[in-house]
């Protein structure tokens, strides 16, 4: 790869946030929380384990008729089979959704014939229905359940079929970078997504960490500074994480069209004021 870059400037921390998307969940908080975004801002929205992916269709539509551009999670594992699939697509085609994410789900075992996003994004080229983009999911930090020639090798299955991966989050640019890296040498070219958390208070987002499984990320917030460090940084920031060394740290690649970074995903788990604040004040800079 290129080499190392210089520091990251104000221009590029802005042109990187400038088009971020926002991931929501389609909880209660959903149509509120989105007012707080931008108009026509990239909303992405996920498919909750605890719900339908009826109500990740249904915020859908919902965001698109208020003219959002929006990105719906088609989760493998949670569509029963293909007629649901092609009425999903309908659906999405009828409001102007052109951009979808499929991941594979957080269900243990499938609802329906879908075991895996490849299965899915495989059924979906026999449908009549077609999206400008398609995105598939990496793992800058592994995955608790599966290894890493199993990632790889799923990558490589489903990368014919996307036009953008996006990245689970991390706290750490440096192991995004790599990450990048070694997809580059395995010959996947995709634009990358990279995801990043919002703004919130600490304890809620190490919580959330655990959950998702990064615990290197966890690790790394208290390595680099150390544990005091750590504490004067929580204490400091009156107990709110904010990306703002994450973006600074990814900002340089972004001119480096070997790495590819497209742009930024942002994690808000229905936190959208307090990250909205931080973005424009970045962008402004």
């Amino acid at each position: 790869m290129a080499s190392v870059p210089s520091a990251a400037s104000a221009d590029t921390v802005s042109s990187l946030l400038a088009d971020a998307r926002f991931e929501l969940m389609p909880f209660e908080s959903f149509d509120e929380q989105v007012e707080h975004l931008p108009d026509g801002a990239t909303v992405t929205i996920t498919a909750s384990p605890t719900l339908e992916l009826e109500a990740t269709i249904d915020a859908a539509e919902r965001a698109a008729k208020d003219g959002y551009e929006v990105v719906p999670h088609i989760s493998a594992r949670y569509v029963h089979n293909e007629e649901q699939l092609a009425v999903i697509c309908e659906r999405l085609t009828a409001v102007g959704i052109e951009d979808i994410f499929v991941p594979g789900g957080d269900r243990e075992e499938p609802i329906g014939e879908f075991e895996s996003a490849y299965d899915l994004l495989v059924a979906l080229e026999t449908l009549e229905y077609e999206f400008e983009e398609i995105g598939i999911t990496g793992y800058p930090e592994g995955h608790d359940f599966l290894s890493d020639e199993t990632l790889a090798e799923s990558m490589e299955n489903k990368a014919p079929y996307a036009t953008y991966i996006a990245t689970q989050l991390c706290y750490d640019s440096n192991a995004v970078v790599n990450w990048i890296e070694e997809v580059r040498d395995r010959g996947v070219n995709l634009p990358v997504e990279v995801g990043i958390p919002g703004v919130m208070k600490y304890e809620k987002l190490l919580g959330i960490s655990k959950k998702v499984g990064v615990g290197d990320s966890i690790r790394f917030l208290t390595k680099t500074s150390g544990i005091f460090g750590f504490i004067r940084q929580f204490v400091g920031s009156r107990g709110r994480y904010r990306p703002d060394n994450l973006v600074d740290g990814l900002a340089p690649y972004t001119a480096d069209p070997e790495y590819g970074i497209r742009g930024i995903h942002v994690y808000t788990f229905n936190q959208v004021p307090d990250t909205e604040e931080w973005r424009q004040s970045r962008i402004k800079t």
